[in-house]
């Protein structure tokens, strides 16, 4: 369908007509610049109809310029999108005791935040259609992505992020008040946050169960996930067996604190003691039923205004460029001597003096001494 967006512009059709009579007309002025093409341009379109062709580009110029001013659009079809999706924050822990090398990935010990960002990509890429943000914490918890559905640079953010960015402690309920805070803007029914986290609450300004009776209030639901080996072997002196001891490597996680914020605000709790559990986590937190959202229409516009005004500019340009053209093509390099030729030789130095004589004006004579 076609409109205009500002058909009000239409009004300024009349305005050269307003100007020429209303007016006052410019009074010559005894000082003027003169301009060497000025003249050619004065010549052109002699004659009636010379007049009227000037009168009506000019018109076609001025309709094309409000026409543009006016901003014509088209509008497509509508097209109607219905959403199935979820938004969903997730808080990963990038504290220090995330560099703990107890997870096994292709068979060879690595760090718990390694085994995080596989898995937790791996979730996000299956995503598809939901909006999902990131929030990282240590001693500080901060939003790293905003809700998005751009699942590929959240994947990427998640994999950029390293230990020690946001300190070295473990902010858990600034972590989830920060979520809150961004989630409380969305509809209730689609208000969830999943953390990971492996250890306790060693900083921040709010207390666990505080964020989690804020996210009760709010509506959000919060799943919890506690990642961790419960044995690890210590190497001894030198890295060698010698003096090697087993240790729990998971004993400052708040397995506690977890459970009780999950089942405060009707989430869940889990407990992922390696890269499999943690996998299989992920993949029930796939399960999530999507909430059907309304169905949004909306129809593509084009704007159209680059092509009134694109063709008003070749048009002014023409009616400015011909005539010069024309009057530069006929006035060639030695016209003048030409002209000079046909109509006679150039008189001698003396023949003004003859010229003068003849219409009554006698030469001056210079005075002689007898």
């Amino acid at each position: 369908m076609f409109e205009f967006a500002w058909p009000w512009a239409f009004a300024l059709l009349p305005l050269p007509l307003l100007a020429r009579y209303f007016l006052p007309r410019s009074r010559p002025l005894s000082s003027a610049l003169k301009v060497p093409f000025y003249a050619e341009l004065s010549q052109r379109g002699s004659g009636d109809q010379g007049n009227l062709l000037n009168l009506l580009l000019l018109t076609l110029i001025w309709l094309l310029l409000v026409g543009a001013a006016a901003r014509p659009q088209w509008y497509g079809e509508p097209i109607t999108q219905t959403s199935s999706a979820r938004d969903l924050l997730v808080a990963v822990d990038i504290s220090g005791s995330m560099e703990t090398p107890d997870m096994l990935l292709g068979g060879r010990p690595a760090m718990r935040i390694d085994a995080v960002k596989q898995v937790v990509g791996d979730f996000v890429e299956r995503r598809e259609g939901d909006r999902l943000g990131l929030v990282l914490f240590g001693t500080r918890a901060y939003l790293q992505a905003p809700l998005t559905y751009d699942r590929e640079t959240v994947g990427t953010l998640l994999r950029e992020a390293q230990i020690g960015f946001a300190g070295q402690g473990t902010a858990i309920g600034d972590a989830i008040g920060l979520s809150v805070k961004r989630l409380t803007q969305r509809p209730a029914e689609q208000r969830v946050l999943i953390l990971l986290t492996d250890g306790a609450n060693t900083a921040g300004e709010v207390s666990p169960l505080k964020a989690a009776e804020l996210a009760q209030q709010a509506g959000v639901t919060v799943y919890t996930i506690g990642v961790g080996a419960e044995e690890m072997v210590q190497p001894g002196l030198l890295g060698s067996r010698f003096g090697s001891r087993r240790i729990n490597p998971s004993r400052d996680l708040d397995s506690e604190t977890l459970q009780a914020i999950a089942d405060k605000t009707g989430g869940q709790f889990f407990r992922a003691h390696n890269p499999q559990e943690l996998a299989r986590i992920y993949a029930e937190l796939d399960q999530l039923e999507p909430v059907e959202q309304e169905a949004e229409s909306y129809r593509p516009l084009k704007s159209l205004y680059i092509w009134p005004l694109g063709a008003a500019l070749l048009l002014a340009l023409l009616w400015a460029a011909v005539p010069l053209l024309a009057n530069a093509g006929s006035a060639e390099p030695g016209s003048a001597r030409r002209q000079l030729g046909k109509a006679g030789h150039r008189p001698a130095p003396g023949n003004a003096e003859v010229q003068l004589g003849k219409a009554g004006r006698r030469p001056a004579h210079r005075s002689q001494t007898p």
